[in-house]
C-alpha cells in the first residue's frame, strides 16, 4: 500500500490557531474571531412600529418581501422603516446594532408596538415567524400545510450556509481558487437544488398550494442563483436542468409586493431598482436619481 501523494500546497493546521487580520479574501476587513462593538453609535429610529436594520441581500430581503407583502393585504401595523446598514463599513459593529443583535448580522428588527417594551427579533428566520405570527399571514392554518412550510423554513436557514458561506465563498469571494472547496461545495449547492427541484415538481410553493414564508425565505437565495444574480455561476452550475424552481422563482418575482421587497436596502444593480432606505409606501413612487444613488451622482 503506498501513501497518497503529497501536496506542497497542503495546510499543516498549527497545535493553536491564530487570526491573520487581512487574510480572506473580499470580506476579510469585517471578519474577526470575536463578537462585540468596535465603535459607539446608536440607531437610528423611525416613526412606524417596526424598525428594521438591514441591507439587500438574500438575507435582508427576505424580510422585507414579506413587510410589503403584508402592507399588500392591508396590515397597517406593518408599517416599517428599513434603515440601510453597509456591512462593508463595519455599521453593524456599532454599539447600537450590538445592542439589539449580539451576532453583528443582518437583518435584525425592533417591534416599538410589542406590549410592554421594545422586542428585539435578529436572524431572518426569527423575523419572518414573528411577523407571521403577528398578523397570522402567510403561514398556513392547517397544521400538516404549517407543519410543512416550518419544515421548509428551517431547511433554508440550515442549507443556504453551504451555498453562501461554502459555495459563493470559495467560487466567488476567496483570494484564490482551490478545486477541493470549490467541487465540494458545487456538489452540495446542486444537490439542494435538485431537492428544491423534485419538489416543487410537485407543488406550486414551498408549503404545497399556500404561497408562505418558506417561499420568502427559499426564493432569495435559491431563486436569485438560479436566475444568475448571485456568484455568477448560472453555467458553471448548470441550472437550466432545475426547471420547476425556475418556474416557482418567476412566479415569486412576478409578485409586485415581491418586487418592492428587493429594492429596499438595496445598493447595487442598475439604479431604478434600488432603495436605500424605505420609510414610506411612496418612496417606491418618489424615487430620484438623488434618492435612489445619491454616491454615484
Amino acid at each position: 500500500m503506498t501513501d497518497a501523494p503529497h501536496n506542497p500546497d497542503d495546510y499543516v493546521p498549527p497545535k493553536v490557531w491564530t487570526w491573520e487580520q487581512g487574510h480572506g479574501g473580499q470580506f476579510a476587513s469585517i471578519n474577526r474571531p470575536i463578537a462585540g462593538p468596535t465603535h459607539d453609535k446608536e440607531l437610528q429610529v423611525g416613526k412606524h412600529p417596526l424598525q428594521l436594520y438591514s441591507l439587500g441581500t438574500p438575507n435582508g430581503v427576505k424580510v422585507t418581501i414579506l413587510l410589503e407583502e403584508l402592507l399588500a393585504l392591508g396590515h397597517k401595523g406593518a408599517e416599517y422603516d428599513a434603515w440601510l446598514v453597509n456591512i462593508f463599513n463595519g455599521d453593524q459593529f456599532s454599539s447600537g446594532y450590538v445592542k439589539i443583535n449580539p451576532n453583528s448580522k443582518i437583518p435584525v428588527m425592533v417591534d416599538q408596538s410589542a406590549p410592554g417594551k421594545p422586542v428585539r427579533i435578529f436572524e431572518s428566520g426569527s423575523i419572518l415567524l414573528y411577523l407571521a405570527t403577528k398578523f397570522d399571514a402567510f403561514l398556513p392554518k392547517d397544521v400538516g400545510a404549517r407543519t410543512e412550510a416550518l419544515n421548509w423554513l428551517f431547511w433554508q436557514m440550515g442549507a443556504a450556509p453551504y451555498l453562501g458561506g461554502g459555495f459563493g465563498h470559495f467560487y466567488a469571494y476567496a483570494p484564490s481558487k482551490m478545486k477541493y472547496p470549490i467541487d465540494r461545495f458545487a456538489m452540495e449547492t446542486k444537490r439542494q437544488l435538485d431537492v428544491l427541484n423534485r419538489h416543487l415538481a410537485e407543488n406550486e410553493y414551498m408549503a404545497g398550494n399556500e404561497y408562505s414564508i418558506a417561499d420568502m425565505a427559499i426564493c432569495p437565495w435559491y431563486g436569485a442563483l438560479v436566475q444568475g444574480v448571485i456568484y455568477g455561476a448560472a453555467e458553471f452550475l448548470a441550472v437550466h436542468e432545475y426547471t420547476h424552481v425556475i418556474r416557482w422563482t418567476n412566479q415569486i418575482n412576478a409578485r409586485p409586493a415581491a418586487k418592492r421587497g428587493r429594492m429596499v436596502n438595496r445598493t447595487w444593480g442598475e439604479p431604478s431598482e434600488q432603495l436605500h432606505e424605505r420609510h414610506d409606501a411612496s418612496d417606491f413612487e418618489l424615487k430620484t436619481q438623488d434618492k435612489i444613488a445619491p454616491e454615484t451622482k
